[in-house]
């Protein structure tokens, strides 16, 4: 019977392994910056942010609060709307979602498939905040239900469907030999 569910525990027992390596060198990148402010990557989606929101007409600014904090200020049109904390830059849903990619490893089209949706759900985070955002300076009367809900909807259901994309498309197709 153990062996009807062996294939099974391996893709769990891969995927736990892959989770708690790459949360665990995640805490270990967060702990590098703990009480010097934003870390650099939140930094960076943060820009990235503040850029496409003055693309769109929202001028940004982003202004950074003291290094106990560890967060940063938009104000956007001159006024402030929300703040970057670190769990906004979606490296724990990356994670996630990379840990189950290489849980159901097929060799290199994993890779490439894991790299092409890890710049998906960056370039999703990213419009996301941006929405956000905006959602704020426009409809503040509907910024719970943004922010709680709508948006983390976005970035939860992009990690969904990613999945269902490589276990339809590429998982359950010609599995590679791990025999080898």
């Amino acid at each position: 019977m153990f062996n009807d569910f062996k294939p099974v525990l391996k893709i769990l027992l891969r995927f736990v392994i892959l989770y708690v390596v790459m949360v665990l060198a995640y805490q270990f990148y967060l702990n590098q910056f703990k009480s010097m402010g934003l870390d650099p990557v939140s930094e960076w989606v943060a820009d990235q942010a503040a850029f496409v929101q003055d693309f769109f007409g929202y001028q940004t600014q982003i202004v950074p609060g003291k290094p106990e904090q560890e967060t940063d200020w938009f104000y956007v049109s001159g006024r402030y709307v929300s703040r970057m904390v670190e769990g906004c830059n979606a490296i724990s849903v990356m994670v996630l979602f990379l840990a189950f990619i290489f849980a159901f490893y097929q060799g290199i089209k994993t890779f490439v498939f894991a790299g092409l949706g890890f710049v998906f759900l960056h370039i999703i985070n990213v419009l996301r905040i941006a929405g956000l955002n905006i959602l704020l300076v426009e409809w503040p009367q509907y910024s719970k239900i943004g922010h709680d809900y709508l948006f983390p909807a976005i970035i939860y259901g992009s990690v969904v469907l990613l999945w269902l994309i490589w276990i339809k498309f590429f998982a359950l197709k010609d599995p590679v030999d791990e025999s080898a």
